[in-house]
């Protein structure tokens, strides 16, 4: 797990490299972003949306795969001086959940750009609780693309 402890960008700072706002933001902090990568982590708090039963559910954890993505992107973009692309999940593929992560519980997320062809690319994901494997598979993502009006 690839997470080490040192955070890139956190909190409000994030809202920058996505396009979700609140309720619907299931990442807080990215610790580390390259061309093929990023590791990112949330913290599962009682309020949040896909919390049941003082659980994180499986629709969020998908949804932090693909904001997580979507930070990595952001990222990239926000250092190019590129507009901030808005992405969309086209399939899940493989995707295997292990357990379930309590509220407290701090996910961190590793994902690896397998396969880009134009604005769409293949990624796979790990998410894991401490040492915990909690959930891994793929998912392919479509980014809308620039307009250059």
């Amino acid at each position: 797990m690839g997470a080490g402890g040192t955070v890139l960008i956190s909190g409000a700072d994030i809202l920058a490299l996505i396009p979700q706002r609140p309720p619907m933001v299931m990442i807080d902090r990215l610790y580390s972003v390259d061309n093929i990568s990023a590791c990112s982590g949330l913290l599962i708090r009682p309020d949040m949306l896909f919390v049941e039963d003082g659980l994180f559910t499986e629709p969020g954890i998908v949804e932090h795969i693909a904001q997580s993505c979507a930070a990595r992107i952001g990222y990239i973009c926000q250092q190019e001086q590129r507009q901030v692309p808005v992405g969309f999940i086209g399939t899940l593929n493989r995707f295997v959940f292990h357990a379930l992560p309590p509220v407290g519980a701090l996910l961190t997320t590793e994902i690896t750009v397998e396969q880009e062809l134009f604005e769409v690319s293949l990624v796979s994901a790990r998410v894991f609780s401490g040492e915990s494997l909690l959930a891994e598979g793929s998912l392919k993502i479509a980014l809308q693309k620039e307009s250059h009006e």
